[in-house]
């Protein structure tokens, strides 16, 4: 007799799954893009760039020049840790635009930031291990982690970041082994943390012996002023950082990495060979050969432009269209506005509502570990133009006024 197990429609199926896997909850975005695919919904439900701000013709001279004159080597195996010229560009704009002492050796490039966090997991978690995280926090981070069985331990989020009282609470009754947060232009939130919050966060931490994962997927996307302080500078042998290529390149070529004290960075290098080898040497090659003969940061200036009036279109008709009970933060960056409703309006009950008036939102209850977000909504204004943003906000409004 066979051993069988049950799919979540209660078909036999023959394999007996590991029991992690029924507790890795399904990417809610995924789920709900499926959804809002049909051309006449205005979506404000993804994370996506503006592909229009995608230096495609850049891109495919960087291709044709990589086949032309390397094109053997770029479609060879490489080595796990990555591309050394890209590891270079990471490393040095580090040293340049953040101040820090960072090293190619100290640099893994992934497959996207997502498969960093996967790495992550692998390495630091173990099951029932206490794993700290913003309230609300990334969905992404918390989809990679569960797979690895932790105990999340939520720390609220205020208007400045962390409550840094309650995570010292947390440190003291619980031995954690990482916290996990995005300081710059927080998904979902799109809070970026005071100077005085990183230093606090970084004191704890380091009196309290855990490692803090320093997602910085967008931190070049900041609106005005001077990049923030990193955490890292703060906690140099302490903070493990993520970045990626997808926000200020193209997400298509899915390339990120991790920046870590080289010992850390080893260990992540065996457990990404026996995921995947290495990230794919082409697009790693095409890339390289891209930000080598163009100025990254003129497109990164066209689009922190152009998000930043899509932010402020936003937030203004959120003011002008939405009752007034309806409250949500500025971002000084990112991609994303956070909002909260009125006491007794469900926010997947307004999604509901809104595809029947063809606009998609996203709950905020997936960025919740314990429960909660009912009435919150995160909303992306990095991928729709001028029109369609006021056109789908006077929709939500629409939306909003039938509940009175």
């Amino acid at each position: 007799m066979g051993i069988y197990g049950k799919t979540s429609d209660n078909v036999s199926m023959p394999y007996q799954f590991a029991a992690r896997t029924r507790k890795t909850p399904r990417s809610f975005i995924r789920e709900i893009l499926k959804v809002t695919e049909r051309p006449e919904i205005i979506s404000f439900a993804g994370g996506l760039p503006d592909p229009a701000l995608i230096a495609v013709k850049e891109i495919a001279e960087a291709a044709r020049l990589v086949f032309e004159s390397e094109g053997a080597a770029a479609l060879q195996y490489a080595t796990t840790e990555g591309y050394a010229p890209l590891r270079e560009f990471v490393a040095g704009r580090y040293r340049r635009r953040l101040g820090l002492d960072a090293s190619p050796d100290e640099i893994l490039i992934t497959s996207g930031s997502q498969q960093s966090l996967d790495l992550i997991g692998k390495v630091f978690i173990d099951a029932g291990e206490a794993v700290a995280i913003e309230r609300p926090g990334y969905l992404g981070a918390i989809q990679a982690f569960s797979l690895y069985e932790p105990t999340f331990c939520p720390v609220p989020l205020g208007e400045d970041g962390p409550d840094t009282g309650a995570l010292a609470d947390l440190l003291q009754e619980k031995k954690i082994r990482l916290f996990y947060g995005v300081p710059n232009s927080q998904n979902p939130s799109g809070i970026t943390w005071s100077e005085k919050k990183r230093r606090e966060v970084a004191a704890l931490l380091r009196e309290a012996g855990a490692v803090f994962v320093e997602d910085d997927a967008y931190g070049e996307l900041r609106f005005s002023g001077d990049p923030m302080t990193p955490v890292k500078k703060h906690l140099p042998e302490g903070t493990i950082m993520t970045g990626s290529f997808s926000k200020i390149a193209a997400p298509g070529m899915r390339l990120g990495w991790i920046y870590a004290e080289k010992e850390v960075i080893d260990l992540l290098t065996v457990a990404k060979q026996a995921t995947d080898l290495h990230t794919p040497i082409l697009t790693q090659r095409i890339l390289a050969r891209y930000l080598a003969d163009n100025d990254i940061d003129a497109p990164i200036r066209r689009i922190c432009e152009t998000y930043r009036r899509r932010c402020d279109l936003m937030g203004g008709l959120i003011d002008d269209l939405f009752p007034e009970e309806v409250t949500h933060t500025r971002p000084d960056g990112g991609m994303f506005i956070w909002a909260t409703l009125p006491a007794g309006i469900s926010s997947l009950d307004l999604f509901e509502r809104g595809l029947a008036e063809n606009v998609a939102v996203l709950p905020g209850i997936p960025f919740y570990t314990d429960g909660g977000g009912t009435d919150t909504l995160r909303l992306n204004f990095s991928n729709a133009t001028d029109e369609r943003i006021e056109e789908g906000i006077r929709r939500l409004a629409r939306v909003l006024r039938t509940y009175a």
